[in-house]
Parts: C-alpha cells; structure tokens; sequence
C-alpha cells in the first residue's frame, strides 16, 4: 500500500477496496489528549468533513466520492482521483489553458462561498487536476458559516498559495478573482475583507 501523504492530523495511503482503487484518510490518533475526548473530537471532525464534502457535491463542485465512513476507525474511504496537484501543473500549462484552470478555480471558490462553505485550507495543493476538471480535496479544516470575515480568509490563503507557488504568472490570480467575483454576488465584499486581513496582518507585523 503506497503512502500518499502523512500529515498532523492525517495519513494517507492508496488501496483497494471493493474492487475499486481509493484513498483511505485514517486521522491520528493524539496520544497527548484523553482517549474519550481524542475519539469525540475525531468522530466529529469525520463527520464535518465528510458532510463538507457531500454539500460540495450537491453545489456542483467534483470532489472524491465517499464510500465508507469508519467513526470506530477514524477514517474516510473515497475515490482516488488520477489526477496532478494544481500547484503542480499550473506554471507548466500554455497560457489559455492556465488561464482557465483559474477561471475554473475563481467558480469552485464562489460556489463554495454561495453555499456557505469555507473550505479552510483552500490552495492550489488541495486542487487537484484531472483531465479538464478540478477536484478539490481535504476539507478537514472547512466549516459551514455564512460571515464574510471566514470566507475572506479562504480566499486571503487562495491568493497567498498563488502569489508563493504561481508569482512567475503574476496576472493569474486576477482572473480568478474576476471569475470569483462574476459568479459570486457578494464576491466584491468577500474581497474587500480580503483587503481588511492583509491590513490587519502588515499591522501585526510591524508591531
């Protein structure tokens, strides 16, 4: 079984299962915390998750399918997706193409925001590109809420992943802030808190 990813919070490995190929995301167990308050906080954070993930379904965005939820086992079977990481292919694609993966990434954001999920770790390592469509993936730090402060965040780590991994292509981010904003009603006011957090943060820093 070949690991994908070992994190925090979270490992990942390529399997089998019922004849299909899928990923199993087990969390960790943290040994630091009592074990009934380890298994309650991971029971809910499987369950936020994966219903994270179904909402995101049903606003029409492509995520993983899930096909086991384990609470016992602290774990999350779903589809593997044969695709490649945005932040990996996006600086090598011809510049039409790049540009609409971004128009695409500018959709998946607003119809998030639309349906009142933040995603929480919403950057281009989450995307993942899979022939002409964007998968997005890990929602383990989403939420459901409808302030504009939390999704201005989301899209405050979307420009932050572009302006570090993407800064050679500098014009992309803005047409998935255009995209964003053509689809999102209150697009514009999301982005003004964008404004709002970097102010805040330059303030932070020279303090």
């Amino acid at each position: 079984m070949a690991v994908h990813r070992v994190g925090a919070e979270a490992r990942l490995d390529s399997s089998e299962w019922m004849g299909r190929e899928v990923v199993t995301k087990q969390r960790v167990v943290k040994g630091y915390r009592h074990p009934a308050l380890d298994r309650s906080l991971q029971t809910s954070r499987i369950k936020n998750e994966a219903r994270l993930m179904l909402e995101a379904r049903r606003a029409g965005i492509a995520v993983p399918v899930i096909y086991s939820v384990d609470y016992a086992g602290n774990r999350i079977v779903m589809q593997e997706i044969k695709g490649v990481r945005v932040k990996d292919a996006l600086n090598d694609l011809p510049e039409p193409e790049a540009e609409e993966v971004c128009r695409k990434i500018g959709e998946i954001a607003a119809r998030l925001h639309m349906s009142d999920i933040v995603h929480g770790d919403l950057t281009t390592s989450n995307m993942l590109l899979e022939g002409d469509r964007i998968v997005l993936i890990d929602f383990s730090l989403g939420s459901k809420t409808s302030e504009l402060e939390d999704k201005g965040v989301d899209m405050h780590l979307l420009e932050e992943a572009f302006h570090s991994a993407h800064h050679a292509r500098g014009g992309l981010y803005d047409i998935v802030k255009g995209s964003y904003t053509s689809a999102y009603p209150q697009g514009d006011e999301v982005l003004r808190k964008v404004k709002e957090i970097e102010k805040r943060g330059r303030y932070t820093r020279k303090e």
